[in-house]
């Protein structure tokens, strides 16, 4: 049988790489070196989920669900710029919930046209024009195109009806549908005949809202017995649930009572999406529906039944989608159910929201630095957005811009934290927490003198905390002055042993 209806897939989706921006040198007739002018490269395009009217189901998604953005230009002389990637711009149907494969929630698809940015492109690397600079005029060098990112989400979608009918299979929830709606699903006196939830759109005076005919459910479905815990994520979002209880079933064991207990029990074993801001099922509100009243002895056990299904709370009617009665009472009945939930629901939007700040922290450098053991000892881990998306720009067979690496690095202080937490000359640095981390042996950048000075007005040497003592210059003084005497007498002992004398008289001759 061709499957027709999904409601759950699982997506691999890859962003677009950004454009390698390029190193060149303008030439022209009379100005062979007219400096640099390579241009940058193009953004990479993004993968983006948007809610579209015409978008049903997840089947297109179940039969290719492999999606890849387009890749961004790399730059050109002349100062051009690369193209930017086309971005891949997919059509979920309203209510679609994205999750990733350890089931936490994303982003929640529900309001018509939101947008969401699942993938995001990578950036274009910069051409040697974009990088000149005062210091560094003519650089040699480009940046290349980060990578796109490559994710692996859960697309779940959960329908968006105000009321939905539950109930055991052929209980007669989809004959209920198709006379109080224009929908008009399949209808047969088998079970499970309902394999995909179906929706339609009831008017009730000036009151319009969603109905929506979930498969059967039987005993376990909460834990995936039949098709009742595939479809009750259909159930989450609606306000009202209507029981649909056949009382002219011949099933042994089978009566009204009981099967409302079953399916209630079903419905408390299931457990909604907290996330999702969804109530238990539990609490929702509740009508009985005593269906199939055409048949009489269903009309008399659906009146026998009727005041204890009272007496425990509930709204009951006795109704016959075939003949076509007690329709009206049942429509209003939800309609008023479904406005005082839509009153709620905007009670609750009008509240104010509680704004949360999460100011950075001032000693946030950005990046961390830890120490690991590995199989091959101790090494240094480097982890930040700024240090792994310079590593990834870095063409590491050009010599100067790994130099213009180790300046960025030396700039944000990543030796400093090197030097803290213990690392010296020739150690292992990893630059990445993934697979595809840099991995090089450190080399301290050499300092020449003047930057030992400190910072521009600040002094070491008037910070010096190593002062020495009074008795300590008078204790070197003495020093001194023993020295210099130490040096008189030897001289005088030279002169008068004749050496200065002979001398004089060998200069004379």
């Amino acid at each position: 049988m061709a499957v027709t209806f999904v409601d759950r897939v699982v997506l691999h989706l890859s962003a677009g790489a950004g454009g390698h921006g390029v190193a060149s040198v303008k030439r022209e007739k009379f100005k062979p070196l007219g400096g640099p002018d390579g241009g940058n490269g193009g953004r990479g395009g993004s993968v983006i989920l948007r809610v579209d009217p015409s978008a049903t189901t997840l089947l297109d998604y179940h039969r290719h669900p492999h999606r890849k953005a387009g890749n961004g230009a790399p730059g050109a002389g002349d100062e051009r710029n690369g193209a930017d990637g086309d971005d891949l711009v997919l059509p979920v149907p309203q209510g679609t919930v994205v999750k990733d494969r350890s089931g936490q929630i994303i982003v929640d698809l529900v309001a018509m046209g939101t947008e969401h940015v699942i993938a995001a492109g990578g950036r274009g690397g910069l051409g040697n024009k974009a990088l000149s600079s005062a210091r560094r005029k003519a650089p040699g060098f480009a940046l290349l195109g980060e990578p796109g990112e490559d994710v692996e989400v859960v697309l779940e979608l959960k329908s968006l009806a105000d009321v939905a009918l539950i109930g055991f299979p052929s209980a007669g929830k989809s004959s209920l549908v198709s006379v109080l709606s224009a929908a008009k699903p399949k209808i047969a006196d088998y079970p499970f005949t309902t394999l995909v939830p179906n929706l339609g759109v009831v008017t009730a005076g000036t009151s319009r809202f969603t109905i929506a005919d979930v498969p059967g459910l039987i005993p376990g479905a909460h834990e995936g017995r039949g098709l009742g815990l595939e479809f009750l994520r259909h159930v989450e979002r609606c306000s009202v649930l209507v029981h649909v209880i056949d009382c002219a079933t011949l099933e042994p064991g089978r009566d009204p009572m009981t099967d409302l207990d079953v399916i209630e029990n079903e419905l408390s074993l299931y457990v909604p999406d907290a996330d999702l801001g969804g109530r238990p099922l539990a609490e929702r509100t509740r009508i009985v529906v005593l269906n199939k009243a055409d048949v009489p002895e269903a009309r008399e056990l659906a009146e026998m039944v009727k005041p204890d299904l009272e007496a425990r709370g509930l709204e009951v009617f006795i109704v016959s989608a075939v003949a076509h009665q007690g329709l009206r009472e049942l429509t209003f009945a939800m309609a008023r159910h479904v406005e005082e939930a839509r009153k709620e629901i905007e009670a609750e939007a009008a509240m104010p929201k509680r704004v949360v700040l999460r100011p950075r922290s001032v000693d946030d450098k950005g990046f961390t630095v830890t120490r690991e053991e590995g199989p091959d000892g101790v090494f240094y881990r480097v982890t930040g957005d700024r240090p792994v998306r310079w590593v990834r720009q870095t063409d590491f067979s050009n010599d100067e811009a790994v130099g213009y690496l180790a300046d960025r690095l030396g700039r944000l202080g990543v030796e400093e934290e090197l030097f803290k937490v213990g690392a010296v000359a020739g150690d292992t640095v990893v630059i990445g927490a993934t697979e595809d981390a840099v991995v090089f042996d450190w080399e301290p950048t050499l300092q020449a003198g003047a930057e030992l000075l400190g910072s521009r007005g600040t002094d070491l040497r008037l910070s010096e905390s190593s002062r020495p003592t009074r008795d300590e210059k008078r204790e070197a003084q003495r020093d001194r002055y023993a020295a210099r005497a130490a040096t008189q007498d030897e001289l005088e002992a030279e002169r008068r042993s004749g050496l200065w004398h002979v001398a004089a008289d060998e200069d004379d001759a």
